[in-house]
């Protein structure tokens, strides 16, 4: 049994990693801005099979990190997996017409988020002796480009840069340092986007449905793989190229039922 941490652990991909975690009698801690949101999410966890536990983080306050790492070992005694999940993607905009305050939200939370979240880990794991800390990255990442996707492709591209230096720098310590790709995952976030912006969501919703998966579908793929990982630098991508063009070509010939029904979109 396993105690794992994931910041942003309140929704999307990071409460369905901990759902998941949950299900397989992991011990879990979540965390996320609001307190409410935390009480919420711990309430629905309390149905699975693990233990959990959580407190609202601001992942750009050091201190704020710090606490939820003690909590965790206050709580369960150790920390073995750390997820850096929490970010925040807005993506309706090109780069010169992002408003300023959430240009500067995007970046402190993705960017220096993970940075807190990864330094804090790791001098934990470092003092334990081993663990597994995973970077959350997404599209930009590998340095491809999407419309409105300037700014918080920006912060992925830099996040994939500082997990390999973190990889480089914790050679030899007993910690492992991975990096997760979810791929493109419906989530509360992206219907938010959508709605914000449904004519070029209508546009793009075609070519969308073919790559797009659920929370509940990525999840376990996910958890298999981390709890697989055990050699730094590793990454762990659901959507991967080849599968990208299996979709494709196969949506040539056959159109896959509309992933975003059941989302109201």
């Amino acid at each position: 049994m396993s105690t794992v941490v994931i910041t942003g652990g309140t929704q999307g991909i990071g409460l369905g990693l901990a759902r998941e975690f949950c299900r397989r009698g992991h011990n879990i801690v979540i965390a996320g801005r609001d307190a409410v949101r935390v009480e919420q999410a711990l309430a629905g966890l309390g149905r699975e099979a693990g233990h959990c536990a959580g407190q609202s983080c601001d992942v750009t306050r050091s201190e704020q990190v710090q606490a939820l790492w003690d909590l965790a070992v206050e709580r369960f005694g150790a920390v073995d997996i750390w997820i850096n999940n929490a970010g925040l993607a807005r993506t309706v905009w090109p780069i010169l017409d992002v408003p300023q305050g959430e240009l500067e939200t995007m970046v402190t939370t993705n960017v220096l988020g993970t940075i807190n979240g990864s330094r804090v880990a790791a001098r934990g794991m470092k003092a334990q002796g081993a663990g597994k800390l995973f970077n959350m990255l997404g599209g930009g990442s590998d340095g491809e480009y999407f419309p409105g996707m300037g700014i918080y492709g920006t912060t992925k591209r830099g996040l994939d840069y500082f997990t390999n230096a973190l990889v480089k720098e914790l050679a030899d310590s007993g910690v492992i340092v991975g990096k997760i790709r979810p791929g493109m995952i419906i989530t509360e976030a992206v219907v938010r986007e959508a709605r914000a912006d449904m004519a070029g969501f209508q546009k793009s919703r075609k070519l969308m449905n073919k790559l797009v998966d659920t929370v509940e579908t990525v999840s376990p793929f996910l958890v298999d793989r981390i709890l697989a990982t055990h050699r730094s630098g590793s990454k762990i991508r659901w959507l991967t190229p080849a599968k990208m063009t299996r979709r494709m070509l196969v949506g040539l010939v056959r159109e896959r039922p509309d992933q975003f029904a059941r989302f109201g979109l």
